[in-house]
């Protein structure tokens, strides 16, 4: 699938990875519908990318909320052929700590958020394509998810993350399977430590602690790396079911 003349959703699309790819999509003549609940930042950003972008408040775990951008996406001038999913949020704790069991209540909203709103907006999305015209290989869409290393090596106190990724990275392949027939690839890549919004707040003595842990290159990963990987993507029309690592050879410690 080529991104020129056409329409990708980008969820958490206001800053970070999806910031990232919302401005590949546009720079490489595509039309990016940066779905987010950051007002501020996705009208900003939107107004910086120019008529190419298009800002649209979105709740991904909600459908009505969905479903509104993606009527929003259709009405573009452009096809809608993708969605690129990186609405996520983190939160810490340990099974038993200090005031005592994991909050459930955080358990289930890590897990509504970054896993069920992933899915929401994968079936939504996915209704709509399966009615594209396909194109010369018999493709009607993309969707690409983020997991994270940490769905393969979760740390200490990351279970709820981990969990939440692991179940993007789980879903892959039989959500790849599932629309196979009908010419809509799935793909999801897993960013180790990559320098977004919630590493700048950190203290320089621990990013670049951080960044002493990546084999090669030794650095935090850069937002525009995400973005290239998830442009070859769609155009990459064998890349089908399969999660990519994008980590600089990173394995996580327990702790």
């Amino acid at each position: 699938m080529k991104l020129a003349n056409s329409t990708i959703v980008i969820t958490g699309g206001a800053s970070g990875l999806g910031a990232a790819v919302a401005r590949h999509v546009t720079t490489n003549g595509g039309n990016a519908v940066i779905a987010d609940l950051n007002e501020a930042a996705g009208l900003e950003l939107a107004s910086q990318l120019g008529e190419q972008a298009t800002f649209s408040s979105t709740d991904v775990t909600c459908p009505d909320s969905v479903n509104a951008t993606l009527d929003l996406a259709q009405k573009q001038t452009q096809p809608f052929r993708g969605v690129v999913n990186c609405a996520g949020i983190i939160a810490a704790g340990k099974v038993v700590g200090k005031k005592g069991p994991h909050c459930l209540e955080t358990f289930s909203k890590v897990i509504g958020v970054n896993l069920i709103g992933t899915f929401n907006v994968i079936r939504l999305a996915a209704e709509r394509f399966v009615s594209n015209e396909p194109n010369e290989e018999g493709e009607r869409g993309v969707i690409i998810n983020t997991a994270s290393i940490a769905a393969f090596e979760g740390q200490m106190g990351q279970v709820a993350y981990s969990a939440s990724k692991a179940g993007v990275a789980g879903m892959t392949l039989p959500l790849a399977r599932d629309l196979a027939r009908d010419g809509v690839r799935v793909m999801t890549i897993a960013p180790g430590i990559f320098d977004t919004a919630m590493m700048a707040g950190m203290p320089d003595e621990v990013r670049a602690s951080l960044a002493a842990t990546v084999p090669f290159p030794s650095r935090l990963g850069d937002p525009e790396e995400f973005a290239k990987l998830a442009t070859h993507i769609m155009e990459n029309s064998m890349l089908n079911g399969e999660v990519i690592r994008l980590d600089g050879a990173l394995r996580m410690s327990a702790r």
